[in-house]
């Protein structure tokens, strides 16, 4: 019998970047060029700080870039702390529909970290990519969003695969050597939702420890470590031990045929996935009626199952769970530019008048909001002059259907780096767009 990982395995060492169609490689380089983003600002968090920072006492001198800074590390370390900068903003990539994933962040660092180790090139890295991301988004979909009911971070979890996927590919391991590298991989799996709940900085982490033991995982298979077979359809594989009601044949369904890649959306607001449509309606409804938040008495939102359940944080004890806050991301907005990341900071997370409109929020379930993740939203103002003003919506500019032109992805890439110089980041945006005619992305200059 032949199980899902061998089948996964086997499609993704057989993939070759010729088979990629065209607007899938436009897609995959999309996606780099937005990982790196989010790894410059992200680097340069307190946060991500104290992670590079172990990272630095703990590696040998290494190949790969912590992407933003000049320190090189060994591809291990380079995982982890780029895994934690990717994330450690809420401006990191999804898909829509939605699996959970974070597939762009999870894929991108290691394989960027293992192709400058090992002087791949940019179709190597694409190439590899591709193949991590389609495999992760059936994993995801197999799972019916059932690890975060059951208090499991998704991209934690189930970045593992990915990972292990995008790192065998770039080490040329055989199809089972790739399976035993997811089977390796599932042991890999953590991360918890309690963050959302308590409070803490450990969700900004669970993709840098997914693309750690994604890698660890790969590396050991290529030596000759085994796992096991059924690590994903098995009785005490993946989908049995982190989800309910799951869905194994999905993972193998119309591969090389339909390409998930494609289902990529970009962020423009640092804030999680399901604020996205809520702040692009605030921005709307403040250029369309002149208002501002010292306007606004309270807000209503009708939204999907997941902002109800994970989602309605209206007095956010710290800043990690106020870019997390649906409430909280939709008040700010109205007194800020939510297209600047920097507005979302400690200061404004204790501006007494942010507070009383997030907490003045009221959330309830949006119909028209067809499962537990979509987007249909319906916001309504309270204006402090007895009038109120109301809008709908169910996308935002970034997704699939209203895609980012190369040129918006540039301003994205350039408001992120800004910190850095303006040539140095034109330039490696210009060579990111260009990846395929790369021959040795270690010859990039990720330090900016």
């Amino acid at each position: 019998m032949t199980t899902a990982s061998q089948t996964l395995a086997q499609y993704a060492t057989g993939l070759k970047y010729e088979q990629i169609p065209t607007e899938v490689v436009e897609r995959a380089k999309d996606c780099l060029i937005d990982t790196v983003a989010a790894c410059v600002l992200g680097a340069q968090m307190p946060w991500t700080q104290t992670v590079i920072e172990y990272a630095k006492r703990n590696s040998a001198p290494g190949e790969s870039n912590v992407l933003g800074t000049p320190i090189k590390v060994r591809a291990p370390f380079a995982c982890l702390c780029n895994g934690a900068a990717a994330h450690a903003f809420e401006l990191d990539a999804l898909c829509e529909p939605s699996v959970g994933m974070h597939p762009s962040a999870a894929l991108g660092v290691p394989g960027l970290a293992v192709a400058q180790g090992r002087k791949k090139s940019g179709k190597e890295l694409i190439e590899a990519f591709v193949a991590g991301f389609e495999i992760l988004y059936r994993i995801g979909q197999a799972t019916h969003h059932s690890p975060e009911k059951l208090g499991f971070h998704a991209p934690g979890v189930m970045g593992v695969y990915g990972v292990s996927c995008v790192v065998a590919k770039l080490f040329n391991e055989s199809a089972e050597q790739m399976a035993n590298a997811f089977g390796i991989a599932g042991s890999m799996s953590s991360g918890l939702m309690e963050f959302s709940r308590s409070g803490g900085l450990v969700k900004r982490l669970h993709l840098g420890r997914a693309a750690e033991g994604g890698f660890l995982a790969a590396a050991l298979a290529r030596d000759g470590y085994t796992g096991p077979a059924e690590v994903l359809e098995g009785k005490y594989g993946s989908l049995n031990t982190f989800c309910r009601d799951a869905e194994p044949e999905r993972m193998n369904k119309d591969l090389g045929v339909v390409w998930h890649t494609m289902k990529t959306k970009f962020k423009r607001f640092a804030c999680h996935a399901n604020a996205q449509v809520p702040v692009s309606l605030v921005i709307d409804l403040k250029a369309k009626h002149g208002i501002t938040g010292d306007d606004v008495a309270r807000i209503e939102l009708a939204v999907n199952e997941k902002s109800l359940s994970h989602h309605n944080i209206p007095e956010p004890a710290d800043l990690a769970m106020a870019q997390y806050s649906v409430p909280f991301s939709t008040a700010l907005a109205l007194f800020f530019d939510p297209t600047d990341p920097w507005v979302f900071c400690d200061k404004n997370v204790n501006d007494p008048r942010i507070r009383a409109l997030s907490k003045s929020a009221t959330l309830e379930p949006m119909p028209s909001a067809t499962s537990q993740v979509g987007m249909a939203t319906r916001i309504t103002l309270h204006l402090k002059n007895g009038k109120t003003v109301s809008l709908e919506g169910d996308n935002f500019k970034g997704t699939p259907s209203m895609p980012l032109s190369r040129g918006e992805l540039l301003e994205k890439f350039l408001k992120l780096t800004a910190h850095r110089e303006r040539p140095k980041a034109e330039r490696l945006f210009s060579q990111l767009a260009d990846a395929e005619n790369i021959k040795d992305m270690s010859a990039l200059d990720f330090a900016l």
